[in-house]
């Protein structure tokens, strides 16, 4: 609650520094591209100045960061008016609030009894831009800037190929200003910071400050070698065109134009409507290509728009309905490293607990030494942690300003450095020459990598044995009773049952899944080794060329680079597991055990499929996607995540999505099922 009129000079000197404050993330975030903040704190530092605003109208300024909507532009663009302002959208955190703005929407437009209807489409994380046509052809393009003004980035824009540099229209308009948002896919931003690592560079914090980052390069040539992305969300200054009636409407002409638009677009009704579509696209928003934070409401009738006019930074006719923030700040309280199942030292921040991303997070990952050192990650800093659904959350970066010091020069906490010996072992650490991660020597006589490597042999993908979890395996290696996966196949009910939460039924059921266990296909066997570097796929690989487990285990490195995908170092890797004599005592045990059973070898098998690659797209009418896959792989074939030109079939189902284009683009065979299955079955076309 805000104080009364006897703490007014209190509250007008809380006002003057949340202005400054906001101010000053401004500066950083759209001048500097230099963040300090995250967006939940920027969010509550405006709602707060809002609030007071609101109660005192007389503490309102004219440079308030509530009267604007962004920065002011740099100094090296030159300056450009918007005609039609272009004004930011007030925010809501919560369905009451999504419920109020409907409210004053049917006030506004005297509509009390009626259901709006309205336009609704994701709210994307990047730059607003304007672009301008005349009569089709791209002549100019800005950025926001503080709404009323903002830089002439037309040479950056034209960089970027999603934006058209003429419409597809046969009468185009004399004048007609696009307005969207310019924005870095995720798959871009990755590549984009793998390669900054690779030449010694910083990193961006996020695909949206790398957006920005990138468009307000002074050299066009920097800005090309970023890739960029834009969707047009709306439309200012128009002469020469009528529009049409909605905003929905509106949107499909500037498809129809080969303007990029957002396919995650909709028309609902009223509160339900927002509210189902808000739920519904965020269970998708980790599966996006892009980055969004919340959703925009539009009312759809272009009349009843302008009928509601704005306020002044916002219309009244739009709102963004904002999820809960993927970042925040909070402090580093220590750090510790957990030791995984290769060996791996993973240095972890413990952290004061903190509400991102929809959870309690106490622990983010700093990846490796060399991610630690770049972000100069230390105990008693100010981090800025992201979380975004199921990801593990990690440090993206420290808040230097905050950083503890004991004078103006001298941080109050030593760097971080990777431990010499195992916190778990006590053996020594090693770290191979082109490696980023740190390791323990000691193998599967470390209790950390043993307790690992069991969990991953029981796995599903694995030797599937129902039961076996994290708190069992921690059980049974602290008694002693499994030193290494042999050792499940000696397993008895006595000791089973003695242990915590295991009784006599539980205790039988694990030993039954134990016993099915028994008899793996060789590929499954060998992908649950965990041997570093090999993965499901490749197992598969090694199992199919090969056959039997003595042939592969013979193999030398020059041999295992003959199956597809072994390069030299997965070829290293299997050699040293191979060569190890604790190893091939365990391999040995599990023999005895019947723990797999060998095959024939296929590579040499002749026969038109053999190491042909398909990809599976769409919904197939009779055949689950795994039941396909096995088809192909059972004739020698593999079956690839992506479409590329080594692609040799594409098998489509309903609904295929962009598969489909791109093999039809490359001209690649796409089969429907009929004919897969002829293929398969060898009365096909091959």
């Amino acid at each position: 609650m805000l104080a009364g009129p006897a703490d007014f000079p209190g509250i007008a000197a809380r006002a003057a520094q949340l202005r400054a404050a906001i101010d000053e993330a401004n500066t950083r975030y759209y001048v500097l591209d230099a963040p300090t903040l995250s967006d939940a704190e920027y969010d509550r530092l405006l709602r707060e100045l809002q609030d007071i605003e609101a109660t005192y109208p007389e503490l309102v300024m004219p440079d308030s960061p509530t009267q604007r909507v962004g920065a002011t532009p740099l100094k090296a663009f030159s300056e450009v008016a918007h005609v039609i302002p272009m004004l930011s959208l007030n925010n809501a955190f919560s369905e009451a609030e999504v419920a109020a703005f409907d409210r004053r929407v049917r006030e506004g437009l005297e509509q009390d009894d009626k259901v709006i209807e309205y336009a609704v489409e994701p709210k994307f994380d990047g730059l607003a831009v304007a672009l301008h046509y005349q009569r089709g052809v791209f002549v100019q393009g800005a950025t926001r800037g503080d709404g009323f003004s903002g830089e002439d980035v037309s040479a950056n824009l034209r960089t970027i190929h999603a934006i058209p540099m003429r419409l597809a229209m046969r009468n185009p308009p004399e004048w007609l200003e696009v307005r969207g948002e310019v924005l870095m896919l995720r798959r871009d931003f990755v590549r984009l910071n793998e390669i900054a690592l690779e030449k010694g560079e910083k990193i961006f914090v996020n695909p949206r400050n790398a957006a920005a980052g990138s468009l307000r390069q002074l050299d066009p040539k920097m800005t090309a070698q970023r890739r960029l992305s834009f969707f047009a969300y709306g439309v200012g200054r128009v002469q020469g065109f009528e529009l049409p009636d909605t905003h929905a409407a509106v949107m499909d002409r500037l498809a129809e134009m080969r303007l990029p638009v957002s396919s995650e677009r909709a028309v609902v009704s009223g509160v339900d409507g927002l509210m189902r579509y808000f739920e519904a696209l965020g269970a998708r928003r980790e599966v996006l290509p892009f980055d969004i934070d919340g959703a925009v409401y539009k009312v759809n009738r272009l009349a009843d728009q302008a009928a509601l006019g704005f306020v002044s930074r916002a219309p009244r006719f739009a709102i963004a309905h904002k999820y809960p923030a993927q970042e925040e700040v909070t402090q580093v309280e220590g750090i510790d490293v957990q030791v995984g199942r290769t060996g791996a030292l993973t240095p972890v921040a413990r952290l004061k607990p903190v509400f991102v991303g929809g959870v309690t997070v106490t622990n983010a990952t700093l990846h490796n030494e060399d991610e630690v050192r770049r972000k100069d990650v230390r105990v008693g800093d100010s981090v800025i942690v992201r979380r975004a659904g199921d990801v593990i959350p990690e440090v993206v970066g420290v808040v230097l300003e905050r950083r503890p010091m004991l004078d103006l020069v001298t941080p109050e906490y030593p760097p971080f450095s990777m431990p010499v010996t195992c916190p778990e072992c006590g053996a020594p650490v090693v770290r191979l020459d082109g490696e980023a991660a740190a390791r323990c020597s000691n193998g599967l006589s470390c209790p950390a990598q043993r307790k690992q490597a069991l969990i991953h042999f029981a796995s599903r993908r694995a030797m599937d044995i129902e039961g076996l979890g994290d708190k069992l395996v921690d059980q049974l290696v602290d008694k002693g009773l499994l030193q290494t996966p042999a050792d499940l196949y000696r397993l008895e009910q006595a000791q089973l049952a003695g242990l915590e939460r295991m009784a006599d039924r539980s205790a039988e059921n694990l030993l039954q899944a134990i016993e099915a266990s028994r008899g793996r296909e060789l590929a499954r066997f060998i992908f649950a080794l965990g041997i570093r570097n090999v993965g499901e796929q490749t197992a598969k690989d090694l199992a199919r060329h090969f056959g039997n487990l003595d042939a592969l285990a013979a193999a030398d490195e020059s041999a295992l680079q003959q199956v597809s995908d072994v390069g030299p170092v997965v070829a290293a890797s299997m050699r040293a597991f191979f060569s190890e004599p604790h190893n091939q005592s365990v391999i040995k045990r599990l023999r005895l055990a019947g723990a797999w059973k060998d095959g024939e070898a296929r590579a040499n098998v002749a026969g038109e499929l053999l190491g042909k690659t398909f990809v599976l797209t769409g919904t197939l009418p009779n055949l689950s996607r795994d039941a396909a896959k096995a088809l192909i792989e059972a004739q020698g074939g593999k079956v690839a995540g992506s479409v590329s030109k080594k692609t040799d079939y594409v098998v489509a189902g309903a609904e295929p999505g962009s598969k489909f284009t791109k093999a039809q683009e490359l001209g690649i065979r796409i089969l429907d099922e009929t004919t897969f299955l002829d293929l398969i079955n060898g009365g096909g076309n091959k």
